[in-house]
């Protein structure tokens, strides 16, 4: 059912004339006639009769018009709420990692609620894998996900990533520490860091592995095949393993630090989580997500800009690690 036919028809309500809908509309009779003829056909049922010299609405007509009145004004209302200058309004589905979540949506959020109330935001937190199948199914309108330097994740042609923010991370061992430890703060290289803790088993996270991809590119590089015993996927129980004396991980620089952990930095190559919020192509002028995305960069530009610790990475189509 085309909404111009119904337009047709709620205007010969209105008027109750051919000749008026015509010249309202800017067209013939004769193209009236054929949109209340197809009309007519769309629906099954006639929709206007002889009256006299004129034509009026059948009763089937008549009720059509009523329905078409509200028909048009929800496809108004839907024009405006989706032309890009219109005020942002409606529901955005969004799936992103604990700490994009924590650190940069909620205050965003916050600001929603007071500057655009009529925006929702409703909140999934999945690590990047899962956030980006959501995506791919509909499950979602934006993902917030990362990559790290040494861990791309691959190209996606279907969605349009929009970097956001770069983190160092160093790597976690025991306060008490022995093997080196001192030494590894000052160490040429980071596989100089690693080769100081290849005795040691290794944390990784417990539902994606780009971490672990990190890690055995790096213990590669030292000369030796990391022993990965443990999964956690919240950096609190990653901390509370290394102070267990369960191993030793990756954790970001800038975290609190546990009384029982030290973080070293890891000197060349660096280890560099790459943050990301991805939509699918097109979607990005809708106001919500417009308006949401570039409240995420401002809250990046204000904490130091998404190449603070290097240039962006390519786009991520699979997750990337966790925590």
């Amino acid at each position: 059912m085309e909404t111009r036919r119904l337009r047709v028809l709620v205007e010969l309500a209105r008027s109750g004339s051919m000749h008026a809908v015509a010249d309202v509309l800017g067209t013939s009779t004769s193209t009236v006639s054929q949109q209340i003829a197809a009309l007519a056909r769309d629906m099954g049922a006639a929709l206007i009769e002889p009256h006299g010299r004129r034509v009026r609405l059948t009763p089937a007509g008549r009720r059509l018009a009523e329905h078409a009145v509200t028909i048009l004004a929800a496809v108004d209302r839907a024009h405006h709420d989706l032309a890009p200058g219109a005020e942002p309004n409606g529901t955005l589905r969004i799936a992103g990692f604990a700490t994009a979540i924590r650190g940069h949506l909620l205050p965003v959020v916050t600001d929603l609620a007071v500057d655009h109330p009529r925006v929702r935001v409703l909140i999934r937190e999945h690590e990047p894998a899962e956030a980006l199948q959501l995506l791919a199914e509909d499950g979602t309108d934006l993902a917030l996900t990362y990559d790290y330097n040494l861990a791309p994740a691959a190209e996606d042609p279907t969605v349009r990533a929009i970097p956001l923010w770069t983190a160092r991370w160093g790597l976690g061992v025991p306060a008490h520490a022995e093997d080196g430890a001192d030494a590894g703060d000052d160490a040429d290289t980071t596989a100089h860091v690693f080769a100081r803790f290849a005795g040691h088993d290794w944390i990784v996270n417990s539902r994606n592995t780009a971490d672990e991809t990190v890690i055995r590119t790096l213990a590669s590089l030292a000369g030796f095949t990391p022993h990965v015993t443990h999964q956690a996927d919240s950096l609190d129980l990653v901390q509370g393993m290394i102070t267990a004396g369960l191993g030793v991980g990756l954790l970001p620089h800038g975290i609190a630090l546990s009384a029982g952990v030290r973080l070293l930095p890891l000197p060349l190559p660096h280890v560099d989580l790459r943050a990301y919020a991805v939509a699918r192509h097109g979607r990005l002028n809708w106001p919500p997500l417009a308006l949401t995305t570039d409240l995420l960069l401002r809250r990046t530009a204000a904490a130091g800009g998404p190449n603070r610790y290097g240039g962006p990475g390519r786009w991520p189509t699979q997750g990337a690690g966790g925590m």
